[in-house]
């Protein structure tokens, strides 16, 4: 199986592609660098390249599946310019999806976000709680949470992380 990894030089993205070169699949790491670093990237094919031109990895490689990482994540710099975001985390997604749907590549896992949820009415916030985003990056991630819900063509499945934090042991 040949996996997508989108953002794969950032912190969460190029973890998992360890983790996916260690379990023996093939990845391919699609990452612009505007916040990754390529020495993270440890297996697997890496490319150099935006999302708005993405296509092109899906005419030349036959891909199984796309796990997306690519985002801008920092919430005060998204209320300081949020254009910003909304064409990379939002925009950027849908160049992602279209090529995907082109290619009939219908399998994803989306890198969401806790900040979905804005400010919860009870805690411990259970992953049915409303969806009431309070800033742009919160907004970027439920727009492509809606646009996957409305998609039949694609598979998705949304991972709503609060805090990614720790350290790799191989040192990424």
């Amino acid at each position: 199986m040949k996996i997508v990894v989108t953002g794969g030089a950032g912190f969460i993205g190029s973890s998992v592609n360890l983790l996916l070169n260690e379990a023996g699949f093939k990845t391919i790491v699609y990452d612009n660098l505007s916040r990754g670093d390529s020495r993270s990237v440890k297996g697997g094919l890496f490319i150099e390249g935006d999302l708005f031109d993405i296509e092109s990895v899906f005419k030349e490689h036959k891909i199984d599946a796309v796990m997306h990482f690519a985002a801008f994540t920092d919430v005060g710099e998204s209320v300081q310019h949020p254009l910003l975001y909304y064409k990379n985390n939002f925009v950027g997604t849908l160049a992602l999806l279209e090529a995907m749907e082109k290619h009939n590549v219908d399998k994803l896992i989306f890198s969401s976000t806790a900040a979905v949820y804005g400010i919860p009415t009870q805690v411990p916030i259970s992953e049915n709680a409303p969806i009431n985003p309070i800033n742009p990056y919160g907004h970027s991630k439920a727009m492509v949470e809606q646009v996957l819900n409305d998609l039949k063509s694609i598979r998705s499945i949304c991972l709503r992380y609060f805090n990614a934090a720790g350290g790799d042991p191989h040192g990424i």
